[in-house]
Parts: C-alpha cells; structure tokens; sequence
C-alpha cells in the first residue's frame, strides 16, 4: 500500500502530500501502541470477521462496535486492523482512522479528503480536484463513489474508524449524512461509538440492521487473569501473591479494561514489600483516576499540577509542550508556589524552570495523547475519564475563566517581545518586575505563513474567558484576521468560531457578521485555488455598507479597514462606491446548493424536518431543516425529475423523471428499495400516495396503474377505452378519475372496481384539466380547467363551481384544509373551503405585475407568499390582502414555494439553488428597482433608471434609485421594442411595435414627442444616440434612418431623417448599433456580421464576421476604438481611424461567456464589461489583457463610464457603482488572474502603415456594391403629443 501511495505522489510535489503521510503514520504508530498488550475477544473478532467474510459478494450496511467509554474498543478495532491484513490478501487495502486523535481525524470534512486520498492513491484511482476536496457536500460524494469504484475493481477495501463521538460537530458530522448507509460488494467499513453516546447510536440504529451490531463487553475473570501476564512479562516484571489477588479482586468487581490498566500502571512500580490494597487503586474508574491526580499532587505540588493538566484541557486541541511551558511561566500562582523557598536566579527575566515540566511529563506520559494540531505536536488525554476528572478537580468556573484569559494574553502577545510583567512572590514579600521570556504570536510568521495555531486557539479562549472587547478588537472586528482566518482555516472556521460566540455572548452585531458569512460561504467554497483577497474584501464592503452607521463599533470598524485595504492594494482592483450584495440581517438567510440545474420537484416533510428537491439533472437533494445538512443525494435518474413527494411520514420518498421510471427511497439510510421503469417517456405522469394505506397510482395516457407501496407489485390497472384518463386523487378511500369530456369516476383504492359515476360539466367543449388537489381529512378534492373553472367534489357526491377569468395555472391547500389560492394569470383567487362550498374573498387583490406560477400558505395563515415570472417573491396579508413584503434575488422565476416555521423556501426551475427567506427580519434592505428587467437603460450617475413593467411591455416606469421608489409611470399605446437615454439632454427614446417613437423630455415631464412612423408602419428594431447627441440613428425592419436632435427655445427637438439606408428583404435583423461622427455607422446583427456605413462617402465596409449575435457596440469617448462583442464570447477592439483590427480575444474555458455590454473608461485606457457568466471585467485597452474580473451574483445588462470608473445594473435589481484603480505598470506573471489568463487567448494583428488594414481573411476591406443610400431634405417631423 505504501508503494502504491508513493507511485500516486510522485507526480506531486512532495509537500503537497506529507500530510497525509504524516496522517496515516500517526494512525499507524497510534494502533500499534493501542493493541501492544492485547488478550481475549477472541470469539467477537471471529464473529466481526465471520460476518465481513459473509457479506464480501454483496451489498450490506457497516458494521458498529459499541460500548461504555473504556470497554477496549479501541484497541479490538486496532487487532481487527492487523488480523484483516493477513485476511483479505495482499493486495487488500486497510484504512484506519482512530478520530479525535489528530485535529485531520477530529473533522468530518479533513476525515473524508484523507481518506478517499488515501484510497486513490493505494487503488490506482483519479484523485480529487481542488473544487471537490474544497466542497464538503462533493468530497461526500466523491467518497462514496470511490467505495464504488474499488468494489469495481475487486480491491479488497476495509475502512475502521473508531469513534464516532470523538468528530466534532461541524457539517452535521453526528447525524452521519456522510456515512454510506449501503456498502458495495468487496468493501467494508466498521465504525465504533460509545453506548452513552445515545444520539449517535439512536442514529446508527435507524439505518443499520441489528445483526451489524456488535457490543464489546466487560472482560472477563480468565482474560483479565491473561492480560496481567502478558502485561508484566511485558514489563519484565513479576507480582506477589498477595499483590496479584488485589488486582485479580479488582477485575471481580469491573472487568473494565482501562481500570485494570490503570491499576496494572500503578503496580508495575511496587517492590515485593510494598503492601497494598483495593482501597489504593480504586474500583471505579472515577476512583482510579482520582487517587492517580492525588498521587501527582504529592510528589510535584498541587498548584503546579492542577495548572498544567487545566492548560491540556481548557485548550481547544491540546497544548504543545512550548506552550505548557510559557503558560506555566505566565501563571503567576505556579510561579508564587514554585519560588515560595528561593527567589529565581536572575529577577529580571522568571520562567517555570524547565525540569519541573519533565518531571511531571514523564509521570503522565502514559495517560497523554501525543498529536497533531496546527502543524504542530500537541498533548491531550488519550480517554475522556482523565479529562472529566481534571474538569472537576481543577476547574472550577473561577479557575476555566482563569486559564482562558491566560490562553488569551498568551496568543494576543501582550507578554512577549520583552514586556515585563509584574510577579508578586508573597513567602518573601517581593514584587518582580519580569520579563516572561514568551513566544510572540503575531497573525502572520511570514507572507503566506500564518499562525494557525493562534487562529484556532484565540477566539476560543476569549469566548469563554470573557474577553469581549479584545474579541471584537482582535477577531471579529478585524478584517485582517477574518481574511487570514478565511484562507488558511476555511469558512466554515469563521462560521463556527461565530455562532460558538453567539451561544455565549447574544450581540446583534456578531449576529449580523456570522449571518454575512454564511450568505458568503457557497461563494468562496466556489472558488478553485488560493481566494483572491479582493474578492474577500469586496463582498465585506459591499454587504456591510448600509449598516457601517446603524453599528459602528464592529461593523463600522470592518467597512472602514476594507476602504483602508482598497486604497493600499498594489493590483488593478475595483473598489465599491456603494453596497450590491444582500446584506445580513435581510429576508435572505442563505442558499442551498448542491444541484447542477433547476429545480422541477420540491416536497418537504413538517414532521421529520426534511425537505426534498428534484432536479433536471436527475438528482434528489435531501436536507434537514434543522440544520440545514444534506442527509442524502439520490442519484439514478437520467431525466429530469418531475414530481418528487416524501411518504411514509418521513421515512421514504418517491421520485418520478422524464426517463420513465419511479424509484422509491429510503430516507433513513439512502438508498434505492424499489424502481419501475414501465413507463413512457412522452406520457404526462403524475403519481398520488394515500399516507396509511400500501398503495401509490400513476396516471400516464390513457392508462392509470396502482402498485403496492412496500412491494411494487401491480395492484390493477384502469383504462380509458380511447378517452384520456386523468387521476384526480383519492376521495377518502377512492380512487377519482377523470376522463377529457368531464365524467368523473370513483373506483375502490383496492381492487379497482368501478362504484359510482358523474359528470363534472355539462359543456359539450371538452374538459382541459389544469391542476388538482385533494383534501383529504374533509373527503374532497378541487379540480382547476383550462377554462378558468373550479370544482369542488365531495366523498358524498355534491359539487361547487367557481369561476375564474383566464385559465387556472396552480392550486395550493393550506394546512388545515380551510384556505384555497388559485392562481391564475397575473393575479390569484383565495377561497374559504368547507365540506361541499367554496366562497371567494378579497376579488380584488392579489394583484401581480406577471405571471404567477406558484404559492405557499404557512400554517398560522397570516399571509399568503407568491412566487411569479417576474423573479420577485411577495409577501400578502390575508386578512386585508395588502401586500406587506417583496423578496428580490431570486435571480430566476419563482416556480415553487414551501414553508417551513417563518422561512420561505423558494426554488426555480431555471436555476440550481434553493434559497431560503425569513418572513421575520430585522433589517429592511430596497433593491435599488425591481429585478430582471432586461430592456432598460439609465443615467450614467446611476441615480436614474428606466425600464418597463415586468409582463407590460406599455408601461415604462422611471425609478429614482436612491430612493428605492418609482418616480412616474409612462403609459405608452403600444408594446416597446426598444429604449434609448440621451444623458446631457435628458431625452427619453422609446421606441414601439408600430414604428412610432416617442421622446420624454425629463425636464419637462408633462411633454411627450413622436416622430411619426413610416407608411409600412414597421417595428422599431434599435436606436442609437451619437456621443454629441446630435444625432440619432433608427433601425426599423426595412431600413435605418438618421435624425437630427435639435433644440429651439430651450425645448428639445428631432428633426429629419436626413439619412436613410434601405435593407435587403433577407437581411438579419439588427441587433445594435453606434451612430459616430461624420455620417459613419456601425450596425451589428443577430447573425454575426458587424458592418461600417459612411453615409457621407456612401460606401459599406465589412467588419468581419462573429459566430453567433452581436450582443454590444462600444465607441470610445474619441470615437477612435469601437469594441464589439458576441454571444459566443469573443469580443474584438477596432480603431476607426484608420480602420485596423487591434485583437480579438476569445475564450477556452467555462469562465467567461457571452457579453452582455461594455463601456470605455472616460480616459479611454480601459474597457468595462459585463457578461451572462454574472462577472463585471475590466480589459486593457493597448494589450488586450484581462486585468480584473469580480463576480457580482446576476448578468450585468447595463454598464456605462463615470468618473473613474463605472455604474452597472445587474438582474437582480442593485446598481453597481465602482472605481478602477490600476498601478502604472502591471506584472502579468505574477498577476492574481494568471489561472484566469490560461483560458483565453488574444490573437493580435499585426500593423503595417503601408498596407490597408483588414480585419478578416475574407472581407476585410472588400467593398460591397454601393449601397442605395437616399439623402432626404429636413423636415420637422417631431410633433409634440
């Protein structure tokens, strides 16, 4: 195995990898000294070994060894270790892991990366990439499906590890969504956990059968009598009768292996005379460990002792013995004691004189755990019993409190560097001004080294030492640390030193930081490689900015040191002007990831806490609520999941795809129990479960089919006789169906016999089934139609209509079964429901600016939660139907809504993440203009936007973006195709289906202009206004005119066209344009091609040709470079003048995709662009190169130049206002986008001033046939509305 690991590592620096063989050293070493003296157990290993033996050739569960704390568990699994190397062969891998022995086996997440490290490398596998060993939720995963692929390969693979309680509980480690419930054949895995340890066994026993148990069990009187002779043959000692009958007494009473161990320890030191007796070694464990801390007491000094073993457990993973050392000396008690007879030699610099330490060390050897934490060796107790014991013994609360603060004062540095620090020796009245001669602990050792073990040990002493104002100075207000915490430790380390804050100290600002870091986290755990520090500094400043004044003493402190941090960084890097991202504090709490596509199927279930979610990648999240943990991923599917509903009150889901199968899962170990794959991939499916009854029914086509619930077995089948049957739901214990002409049907749920007949409507149209749902404590159910009709049907036959004016899009049933909401187009019906009536209430609200697609009812029915097309989620009173909230963020349209207490959960099946939104917040954050709007324009300030309705193209809304608030709605006559804004003159271009445009003076908003349209009455394709706004460029269907925009009397004008081209019949319609100076035009279509119009000289140049639309045209503020950029990512920059192709840059990887729009620096040295991959990027102008690039969440469709850098709008509604600074001289090669740069290449032309430029092979400066250019006289042809 070691051969196969060094062969894996060779192709890796060697640093990168000794960890790990470091790890698996220290497990190694570790279980050698555990198994030294081993005697007995031999029939539970046989039993362990019988039963793996067994199960080689198929799948089974793990294997649990458990038992009290003591019990020899450890050292069984340890034996188990050695003998199943002999057994499995050669060529077996065994991997071992004794957890909370090293900080790597404390961790679930460092647990999962050595191991499934491990095993690639000693299986010859593909090792991991960074984004997966980075990403908690896919090293999951990948572990499992390692464990696969050796199963595969027939590798024999045998997994130990052994306590389970010794994780720590970040990633949900105790609850076990790591460990695979179903092991494949050829590999196996035990783990162990103490019987106390009821939430960890209580868990293992719900997923694992009980024959896989195995309990350890006291030793008995014969093996007891083995391990005192194997242990003192060991130690080449020998006992006396007398001495050998207590300790053979001792067993009688507790065959616990520890307390004979320990007893055993205690006499391997007596001489043949020493007299003895049960009294001084104890019969409890307690007792043993009690007369062992006396014993130690005596022989080096209570004060001395009860420091040194305190500092081991008040640590957070131990102690070295450098820091013992200095804490000792800083202990000003140890030192009173220790020079209570002598003052020290030199009074100037005092110290805990180093032999004392060794004495005691070598007197505790045997009961410390030597291990690795922070790169460093660190000391502990190997068993929790001598932990427990020194808790009681010296730790009082005064005393924890104590050893903390002097933790604190250690790893702040105040006492190193030479400070003195006063020591008061009462036996000689004396007071010491000393210095300690301590370490220094400074964040950094050197660029890129931190201090881990100051990173890991700081907050947790000032927690609980009481130090707030040092930890909101040092930690939490302390951007520096943050970041170097961020990098070095990981996020979830903030995370997790925050909350413990939190559970200790309530502060709404610590609250408000954990909460920005958990909204943070998915980002940065994103990211692949070392996280640029920008990106750190920027999402701090761009999430706290609205709350630096509402709390300056820490959030305040953080916003200032990310300017202070702005304005030192030596790299290009963009600094915020304003906040962009969602603030803490806000309605969203955080975001589920997980999915690689949208999500088409949600269920969640109230009483077990778990939600589940369908996505198009086929793949089934499981989460618990509680903790917000992935208890499973269930994969199998190869279509996307339709429906997705949990059965069996939490215990088993089912999941039905566009593949045609319906699997059904176990919740409670993960995984596939039944799969029916009889169905058809183009039938409309849908499945219904009756909760206490074996059966679940499919409906596909012309046929419905019941299956058994436990069995999958075909229950019966109905069939439609050439009609389209449609399954309703259940009527109590009745199967409804319904056929397309409206005839309802109720056969018995158990044998399919056919019981009663009626008919739904009488209308001789047929019946277009929308939706439905069942209420199943008042036996009925509520039929939604295309026709925009609603039935209510009841178990005893009597019906209700309700009507509605468009058709019925949803249906959704509060709780208790007495609230209906129906949505329909824009807007949604709510219905009080009874047994056999529905009545409506408040007609009139609920009123949307889109489409709604889905609802939620929380069950106190407050308020009803809509989700719609507009990407906005709101908040309505149902008592008065205001509306009372609006989530924006979505990103996405809203398409499927649940509740769960006071959180929304929303999911959309056009983007992966679920997110999840609290009904009660403390801080209400507007979004500068509602989101998604993807024809608008604004002022080049920002503080001005224009855009239309979501879902009413007549409606433009001018909203005043420091406000928050809309500033006037324009009712336009007809749909808008188009919106143009000249900024210096104020002027509103909108541009509509028939041709006409309508111009908005700002300043004088009671006028409105129109140039008439043509005669063909044409639609308005673009618009372009020239830099000067003189002019104006207008691109309908059949041609494009150019315009005069002029001013008389100080009112604004149009006058002409003065310009116009006639187009081709087969053109491709034009997708932008930029009018420049001199007549010249350039025109770029949704076909690729990008062309040059010079009215004046009336000739067509040829700009090359993209592969896919042309997204954005660009013009310099000289109008000496144009840029111009595609779907397809490839932008080129072109100097008009003369006209010469500079580069083309293209892409090579996932990063950088389409642009969106782009925008030249007002010094013209830089270009801005925002892009589909939701990034802002910031290029040179003279190289090409990519000199930034800042992801910002949402597409940017609008960016333009101001002052010294730029304003954008992203779709989720924030302007983004920042400014670009760059050094005069930038080093590429060492530029933080080096791994950015490998993905895209700049192919630049080269420049001859003899030779005409040309910018492709085929047409570069190849002349079309003169175009029809018609010259037209001015006339006034804007006329005022």
């Amino acid at each position: 195995m070691k051969a196969k690991i060094k062969w894996a590592t060779a192709q890796t620096p060697d640093q990168e990898w000794c960890w790990l063989l470091k790890e698996i050293s220290h497990h190694l070493v570790l279980s050698s000294t555990k198994c030294a003296v081993f005697c007995g157990r031999e029939h539970l290993l046989g039993r362990i070994c019988l039963h793996m033996w067994e199960s080689a050739s198929d799948s089974h569960s793990p294997l649990v060894v458990y038992g009290p704390s003591g019990i020899g568990k450890t050292a069984l699994l340890c034996k188990l270790a050695q003998e199943m190397r002999g057994v499995l062969g050669p060529k077996a891998v065994v991997v071992l892991r004794l957890l909370g022995s090293s900080p790597l086996s404390s961790d679930i997440s460092s647990v999962l990366r050595s191991i499934s490290l491990q095993i690639c490398g000693a299986c010859s596998l593909p090792l991991p990439n960074s984004l997966t060993t980075n990403n908690y939720e896919a090293l999951k995963r990948f572990f499992h499906l390692t464990l696969t692929r050796v199963s595969q390969k027939r590798q024999p693979l045998l997994i130990i590890l052994d306590g389970l309680d010794c994780l720590s509980k970040t990633c949900h480690a105790h609850r076990l969504y790591w460990l695979p419930k179903e092991i494949p054949p050829n590999v196996h895995l035990v783990v162990s956990t103490q019987e106390n340890s009821q939430h960890i066994l209580n868990n293992l026993e719900g997923l694992i059968e009980p024959k896989n148990f195995f309990e350890v069990e006291q030793l008995t009187f014969d093996q007891g009598k083995d391990v005192i002779h194997a242990y003192m043959s060991k130690m080449k000692r020998c006992l006396t009768p007398e001495q050998h009958n207590v300790i053979l007494s001792i067993i009688q009473i507790s065959g616990n292996p520890l307390l004979l161990m320990l007893a055993l320890n205690t006499a391997r030191h007596w001489a043949s005379y020493t007299p003895v007796s049960e009294e001084q070694l104890g019969t409890t464990l307690q007792q043993a460990v009690y007369i062992l801390l006396q014993g130690l007491e005596e022989k080096h000094g209570k004060l001395l002792v009860g420091s040194a073993l305190g500092y081991i457990v008040s640590s957070r993973d131990g102690a070295s013995e450098a820091e013992l050392r200095d804490l000792l000396s800083l202990d000003d008690e140890v030192l009173a004691e220790v020079y209570q007879y002598k003052l020290p030699i030199n009074h100037t610099a005092v110290r805990l004189p180093p032999l004392l330490w060794t004495r005691l060390r070598h007197d505790i050897d045997e009961y410390l755990l030597e291990k690795e934490a922070d790169g460093i060796k660190v000391l502990g107790f190997y068993n929790r019993h001598f932990t427990e014991m020194v808790q009681e013994m010296y730790l009082s609360s005064e005393q924890r409190t104590k050893r903390h603060q002097v933790f604190s004062e250690y790893f702040l540095g105040r006492w190193s560097q030479g400070r003195v620090k006063h020591l008061q020796l009462p036996s000689f009245q004396t007071k010491l001004n000393a210095d300690r001669k301590v370490i220094s602990q400074p964040l950094w050792f050197a660029e890129g080294v931190a201090n881990k073990r100051k990173l890991r040990e700081l907050p947790y002493h000032l927690i609980h030492g009481g130090s707030w104002q040092e930890l909101r100075q040092e930690v939490i207000g302390n951007a520096e640390w943050l970041w170097c915490q961020t990098t070095t430790c990981g996020v979830a380390s903030v995370i997790e030193d925050l909350s413990l804050c939190l559970e200790v100290h309530d502060c709404p600002e610590i609250e408000l930081v954990r909460d920005m870091f958990l909204l943070m986290k998915p980002t940065f755990d994103s990211i692949e490689g070392q996280m640029d520090p920008s990106v750190f500094y920027t999402e701090i400043f761009a999430r706290l900015y609205s709350l630096a004044e509402m709390y300056p003493y820490v959030i305040g402190r953080l916003y200032s040191q990310c300017r202070d941090w702005f304005d030192s960084s030596p790299n290009p890097i963009l600094v915020p002007s304003c906040g962009f991202f969602q603030s803490p504090g806000g309605p969203l709490k955080t975001v589920l990831t997980g999915s690689q596509k949208g999500i088409t199927g949600m269920d969640i279930c109230q009483e077990k806490r778990l939600l589940a979610a369908g996505s198009t990648d086929g793949s089934v999240i499981v989460w618990h609520l509680d903790d917000l943990g992935v208890a499973h991923t269930l994969t199998g599917h190869t279509g996307a999941v339709l429906q997705v509903k949990i059965v069996s009150r939490g215990a088993r889901c089912l999941s039905l795809a566009c593949d045609g199968t319906l699997r059904l899962w176990s919740l409670l170990s993960g995984r596939q129990l039944r799969i029916l794959d009889e169905f058809s991939t183009d039938a409309q499916l849908q499945i219904h479960v009756v909760e206490g009854m074996p059966l679940f029914c499919s409906s596909c086509g012309t046929k419905i089919k019941a299956w058994h619930l436990e069995t999958a077995e075909p229950l019966f089948q109905l069939e439609g006789a050439g009609e389209e049957l449609i399954m309703l739901g259940f009527l109590d214990e009745e199967l409804a169906v319904l056929s397309n002409r409206g005839r309802l049907t109720l056969y018995d749920s158990s044998t399919g016999v056919e019981k009663t007949q009626a008919c739904l409507t009488t209308d001789l149209q047929n019946l277009i089934l929308a939706c439905t749902v069942t209420l199943p404590t008042r036996g009925g159910l509520v039929v939604g139609s295309k026709q925009g009709v609603l039935y209510l049907v009841s178990s005893q036959g009597s019906q209700d209509v309700a009507r509605l004016s468009s058709p019925v899009s949803f249906l959704i049933l509060s709780g208790d079964e007495k609230l209906l909401c129906a949505g329909y187009e824009k807007q949604v019906a709510m219905f009080h429901v009874q047994a056999s009536s529905m009545q409506r209430f408040l007609a009139q609200a609920f009123q949307h600016e889109d489409a709604v697609w889905t609802a939620a009812i929380p069950d106190h029915r407050r308020v009803l939660i809509t989700g719609s097309e507009d990407h906005v989620i709101r908040v309505w009173c149902l008592s008065t139907g205001d509306l009372l909230d609006s989530f924006v963020g979505m990103g996405a349209r809203v398409t499927g809504l649940v509740t769960y207490g006071d959180t929304v959960i929303a999911a959309s099946s056009d983007a992966p993440p679920l997110k999840l939104w609290q009904l009660n917040y403390k801080h209400k954050t507007e979004s500068c203009f509602p989101a998604s709007r993807a024809l608008m324009t604004m002022s080049h300030d920002g503080e001005k936007a224009c855009f239309l309705q979501h879902g009413d193209r007549t409606q433009v809304i001018l909203w005043d973006c420091l406000t928050g608030t809309p500033a006037e709605t324009i009712a336009v006559s007809s749909e808008v195709s188009c919106m143009e804004l000249a900024q210096k003159k104020k002027l509103l271009f909108c541009g509509v289906k028939t041709g006409t445009i309508l111009i908005y003076p700002l300043a004088n908003s009671p006028e409105t202009l129109c140039i008439p349209p043509p005669e063909t009455l044409p639609t308005v394709c673009c618009m372009a206004v020239s830099q000067a706004e003189d002019r104006m460029a207008v691109a309908y269907q059949e041609s494009i005119c150019v315009f005069e925009i002029t001013e008389r009397d100080g009112f604004p004008g149009v006058e002409g066209p003065f310009q116009t081209l006639p187009l081709s019949l087969l053109h491709s319609p034009i997708s932008c344009m930029a009018l420049l100076s001199e007549c010249r035009l350039l025109k770029g279509s949704n076909c690729g091609e990008v062309t040059l119009y010079d009215f004046k000289n009336t000739c067509v140049t040829s700009l090359g040709r993209h592969q896919t639309k042309i997204t954005c045209i660009t013009v310099s503020r000289t109008e000496s470079l144009a840029l111009i950029g595609s779907q397809d990512s490839v932008q080129r920059l072109w100097s008009l003048s003369p006209l010469r192709l500079h580069y083309t840059m293209e892409h090579q990887g996932f990063v950088l995709e389409g642009v969106l729009c782009s925008a030249f620096s007002e010094n013209g040295q830089y270009i801005f662009t925002g892009s589909q991959d939701r990034t802002i990027k910031v290029w040179d102008v003279i190289s090409g190169n990519l000199l930034v690039i800042q992801y910002v969440y949402a597409p940017v469709t609008r960016i333009l130049p101001y002052k010294e850098g730029f304003v954008a709008v992203s779709q989720l509604g924030h302007v983004i206002k920042e400014k670009f600074q760059c050094p005069r001289q930038v080093n590429l090669q060492c530029s933080r986008l080096q791994h950015i740069q490998r993905q895209y290449k700049i192919t630049r032309r080269e420049r001859d001033p003899e030779t005409p430029p040309s910018t492709t092979a085929k047409t570069t400066e190849q002349k079309s046939a003169q175009p029809q250019l018609a010259k037209t006289t001015s006339l006034h042809t804007c006329c005022v509305l």
